[in-house]
């Protein structure tokens, strides 16, 4: 599992590192480590002009540290100094070790021009969002050939993770210490981070982190593999009310997944129509109310619906959210949601059904753009309204319980951008669903169900379209890939 913690909590921890160690151990650590990373990058681009954008703080001076042994392997480097003074050193020890520093209104332009690899040490985690006046000039100039490689974090970006600036550094990779922080696992800011490497510094962090990715090797010690004692009924039974007259495929895509997913058994609520559809699709389903372990409510369900059978359904429905048993709610199902309930419970909506969701229980409009642009902040809002784990759909998808809770936000980025389609919510709903049935948290479920949906995505049709039927018959190969791997 991959940890991030706040950059307060890392500053705390490096000064207490940085007491017991001799001065500028830590940085040493830090640039030699940048340096290796860097000099593994520069036979790939082919090319050995390095360029620093050198900030005034720690990361400037990692930069220059990392620039100066560069520099002794003979690439030629040159740093940027904008209006302010350098971290450490001056330009007559820096250009002494190999560097030379452009002071203020010097012709930056052409060394950028050329630059084959460029160091961004602008800011640091402790900075906040945007970018010094001087460095957005030196930014908007990065030749498209270059390969970025930004210290920490992507200078400009939020160190929280909450918000992106477009202004800001994009870099191809983020070399980061001792740990990940929020800003590179959440959405506002992951697409900024590029590729993600952490160096290891000697600096320990206790407690509990502030967001967490699981990655493939948890999936062994999370997923429910039965044993020889196990029965359908122990294996977990789901009930799932979903689809209708005019939505008919929904629960096709969810009761496909579930079953797929290893669930023992499961029970469909539908009108005339989805209910032919998914006895002809999953003849294992059984029909009709009953005894379950768990459900899904809402894929499909259009609540407004007058429909012959749309009543009973939604009958069930309601009475699935009234009781005291785990309950994912997806798409129309959030509907019927007005506040907490009694039983664990997993909201599944995407930004546009989010914003809906806190419009009606807060009484004021939250638009659509407002929940893409700070998705943690809303979608923690939403959970602390209902007492509920919010699982908030996108190209990195956030599992976030609520703030009284005391966990960490999950952060899962596992899917080709191929699975941005029609379905797919369906699919990671059946397969969550089948995860609460089997006894795990609304947490568990969720990461777990967005981590296996996203590699079944990926294995359906590596690098190329993939429906979302493909990802639910694919749901089995991926778990089986995953545990065996």
């Amino acid at each position: 599992m991959l940890r991030a913690w706040s950059a307060q909590r890392v500053r705390d921890a490096e000064a207490t590192l940085m007491s017991r160690l001799p001065e500028g151990e830590l940085m040493r650590r830090a640039a030699q480590g940048l340096a290796e990373v860097c000099r593994a990058r520069l036979p790939a681009s082919g090319g050995a002009r390095v360029v620093v954008l050198a900030g005034p703080g720690n990361n400037g001076a990692d930069a220059l540290y990392a620039a100066a042994r560069l520099a002794q392997d003979g690439h030629d480097c040159v740093a940027l100094q904008g209006d302010w003074p350098l971290a450490i050193g001056d330009s007559a020890s820096w250009s002494a070790a190999g560097v030379t520093v452009l002071a203020p209104g010097g012709d930056w332009a052409a060394p950028l021009a050329g630059a084959d690899l460029v160091i961004d040490g602008l800011l640091g985690i402790g900075g906040r969002p945007g970018l010094p006046q001087d460095a957005v000039a030196w930014v908007d100039a990065i030749p498209a050939s270059a390969y970025v490689v930004s210290v920490d974090l992507p200078s400009g970006q939020d160190p929280a993770g909450q918000s992106r600036s477009d202004t800001g550094v994009f870099a191809d990779e983020t070399v980061t210490f001792a740990v990940a922080k929020p800003v590179h696992l959440l959405p506002a800011t992951e697409a900024a981070v590029g590729r993600l490497t952490v160096i290891d510094i000697g600096l320990e962090l206790d407690g509990e982190p502030d967001v967490e990715r699981l990655d493939f090797a948890d999936v062994a010690h999370l997923w429910p593999v039965p044993t020889i004692a196990d029965d359908k009924y122990s294996r977990g039974v789901l009930g799932v009310v979903a689809g209708g007259e005019n939505y008919t495929g929904a629960p096709v895509l969810c009761c496909t997944a579930a079953v797929g997913a290893g669930l023992g058994m499961l029970r469909y609520v539908g009108t005339p129509a989805p209910t032919a559809l998914v006895r002809a699709a999953i003849p294992e389903a059984v029909h009709g109310e009953g005894r379950v372990q768990a459900w899904v409510v809402g894929p499909g369900l259009d609540i407004t619906s007058r429909a012959r059978g749309s009543k009973a359904q939604l009958d069930v429905a309601r009475s699935a959210l009234d009781s005291d048993l785990p309950v994912l709610v997806d798409a129309g199902g959030l509907d019927l949601v007005h506040g907490p309930r009694q039983g664990p419970t997993l909201l599944t909506p995407h930004a546009g059904e989010l914003s809906r969701l806190l419009t009606r229980l807060e009484g004021s409009e939250t638009t659509r753009e407002a929940v893409e642009a700070d998705p943690l902040s809303h979608a923690r809002r939403a959970a602390d309204l209902t007492g509920a784990t919010v699982l908030l759909k996108g190209a990195t998808t956030l599992v976030v319980p609520p703030t009284d809770w005391g966990l960490a936000v999950r952060s899962q980025n596992d899917a080709p951008a191929w699975l941005a389609t029609a379905g797919a919510g369906d699919v990671l709903s059946g397969v969550c669903g089948a995860l609460l049935a089997s006894g795990l948290t609304p947490l568990d479920a969720g990461s777990l169900g967005a981590l296996v949906h996203g590699v079944s995505a990926d294995l359906a049709n590596p690098g190329g379209p993939v429906r979302a039927l493909a990802v639910a018959h694919g749901i089995p190969q991926a778990v089986a890939h995953l545990l065996t791997r």
